[in-house]
């Protein structure tokens, strides 16, 4: 039964060392042979999530202490994925929070933290890197305590027990000045004080898919928790879906999680955590029950999403040079794939059968979809981020007002005061630790943070820290100043020419380097002034027969700025695109031709 079984999730805030953690706990559980060559953060398996660094699907494994099976469940830090940790922790019966000794409880610590306690879990905190130079451990447990208390955690939640670590040296211990060379005390801490699953072993099969998976030699796996009953290989089950119908059918392999490999086993009892094998068509949220006695549990609710974005097919002078999939029907089939296993997404329809609406959890989330899906060999253009909207019972327009959270030296205390003032942030609160580095505390309409990080980090000179987590809806707060420069536009087709950025430097900053193939419409820089520029960037010299052969050597060029996926979507206004395909990502007018531009603005306004 499941007295010897634990389920815990680990939660924190981006970068405080949830997946470092898990590494060491699988090495000092005894997982891989002393000789065996072991990749750092195992389990962050997708490219993007190795190349930045950051979790963006939850993810389980097993360790086991003694006689105890520990099931853990890595989950993202990152607000724009917290649909991946809403799901996580229905399957789980406490929390390790990490926070970082240092930095102190984020605005992600406090999100993941509160969604932890709605569900009455037991939290055991760990105080991670201790061996930080700016490491202030004691006041940070102070922090974590207010924290609590703020989010009204009950007594019994308030009595947690608080171990301190250096994840990356797999090492944790009670008091600052115990000597600790192992992750036993924290193994000890986790058999000790988090519950053993409840379940009833007798009563009608219960399992709630919180996660799905894709194996190439038996297709679909659907992963969940056995809240009640057992389930066998060969049973019979009903799966009830998003409609409330059930619909019967056979268990055909049973898989459970032993280290990072999926074992497969014969039978499963209540508080195991599961994957299923072969059935079709089930989704995050169905419950497998019993097809005897069926007891649907209740659908796990996940918040809403706060930013939109048009996805419509590539349409430029260039579509279908670099990409393989790029009709609407390849694109909506992907996005209907995305779907299946992000529960924070929304896709609809609109009125033009060429282009959808996607809906996410924030820039970060969406940008994360469109680079896997160039990745992917995907050509499409995408709008401006836009803020989902609602009306309240009194008919008023509200739109998602966030908390951020800016972290920075203080002699930019002003700068970014200033910034925040024109994007309608309020100050809430400001702590000065006297380390020469100051906290603030804003809030800001969800409208007000597009394309702000950008601007941010120049005025911060790339010392800023900003974080943000969605806070409320609040009311409409009007007319909101956009990007204060214009664009550089090519005013024909071609291949960029040195001589021609030469002469354009002036006027702002370019995109484009020399023999880059641009087309009408497509933007080739910022310009320094607040109005759309048309250029020729094409342009070539005019060859005389009195010149000296060196006459052309001395164009001094200054190095273009290249703009990352995440930039050139912050970085467009409203009749602007970003053109994505696999090799290039592109920025362009709505409108490619010139002359019809005043045109479709007028119409527009």
């Amino acid at each position: 039964m499941g007295n010897n079984i634990r389920n815990i999730a680990i939660v924190a805030h981006v970068d405080h060392g949830k997946t470092t953690l898990v590494d060491s706990m699988l090495r000092q559980s005894g997982l891989f042979r002393s000789n065996e060559k072991v990749v750092e953060r195992v389990m962050d398996s997708m490219d993007l999530e190795r190349e930045r660094g950051i979790t963006i699907m939850a993810k389980n494994t097993s360790v086991h202490f003694g006689d105890t099976k520990i099931n853990i469940l890595d989950t993202p830090g990152h607000s724009d994925f917290g649909g991946e940790v809403e799901r996580v922790l229905t399957m789980v019966d406490g929390i390790l929070l990490l926070v970082d000794a240092s930095e102190g409880p984020l605005p992600q610590t406090r999100y993941v933290l509160s969604k932890a306690l709605e569900q009455k879990l037991k939290p055991i905190v760990v105080i991670n890197k201790i061996d930080r130079q700016d490491a202030r451990a004691e006041e940070v447990v102070n922090e974590v305590y207010d924290l609590f208390i703020d989010l009204d955690a009950d007594d019994d939640q308030i009595e947690f027990p608080i171990l301190y670590a250096i994840a990356r040296d797999g090492m944790a211990k009670h008091e600052l000045d115990h000597e600790s060379d192992s992750l036993k005390p924290l193994f000890e801490e986790i058999v000790r004080t988090m519950p053993a699953p409840s379940g009833d072993l007798n009563a009608p099969l219960q399992i709630l898919v919180a996660n799905l998976d894709y194996s190439e030699y038996v297709g679909r796996l659907a992963i969940g928790r056995i809240f009640n009953g057992t389930i066998a290989v060969g049973d019979q089950v009903s799966v009830c879906g998003i409609d409330g119908l059930l619909r019967k059918t056979k268990i055909t392999q049973l898989y459970a999680f032993e280290g990072l490999k999926q074992v497969p086993i014969e039978r499963a009892e209540a508080g195991e955590i599961i994957a299923l094998a072969g059935i079709e068509g089930i989704n995050i949220g169905d419950t497998v029950t019993s097809a005897t006695e069926p007891r649907p549990l209740p659908r796990i609710r996940i918040d809403e999403p706060t930013i939109s974005m048009i996805f419509s097919v590539n349409n430029s002078p260039f579509a279908g040079k670099e990409g393989k999939y790029v009709t609407s029907r390849q694109i909506r089939d992907r996005l209907d794939r995305e779907l299946l296993g992000n529960v924070a997404i929304r896709v609809e329809d609109t009125d033009s059968p060429e282009s959808f609406k996607v809906s996410g959890r924030g820039e970060l989330q969406l940008a994360i979809l469109i680079e896997q899906m160039r990745r992917e060999d995907y050509e499409l253009n995408v709008a401006r981020p836009q803020v989902v909207t609602r009306k309240n019972d009194e008919g008023e327009l509200q739109e998602p007002i966030e908390l951020a959270v800016i972290d920075v030296p203080d002699q930019f205390i002003g700068v970014v005061t200033e910034a925040m003032g024109r994007r309608k942030g309020q100050m809430t609160k400001m702590v000065n630790h006297g380390h020469g580095r100051v906290r603030m505390e804003f809030e800001i309409p969800s409208r007000g943070l597009i394309g702000f990080r950008n601007e941010f980090l120049t005025e911060t000179k790339g010392t800023g820290l900003l974080n943000t987590l969605f806070l409320r809806w609040g009311k409409w707060q009007g007319e909101m100043q956009g990007r204060g420069t214009g664009s550089l536009v090519a005013d024909r087709a071609g291949a960029a020419t040195g001589y021609a950025i030469y002469n354009l430097q002036e006027r702002g900053e370019l995109f484009v380097k020399p023999q880059t193939e641009v087309y009408e419409g497509m933007i080739v820089g910022e310009n320094s002034r607040d109005v759309d520029l048309d250029v020729n960037i094409v342009r070539e010299k005019k060859l005389t027969n009195m010149r000296a052969s060196s006459a052309d050597e001395a164009l001094r060029l200054v190095p273009v700025r290249d703009l990352t996926l995440e930039q050139a979507i912050e970085y467009i206004a409203e009749d602007e695109l970003v053109e994505v395909t696999p090799k290039s990502i592109r920025m362009r007018k709505k409108v490619l031709a010139a002359n019809f531009r005043p045109k479709s603005k007028k119409a527009a306004e």
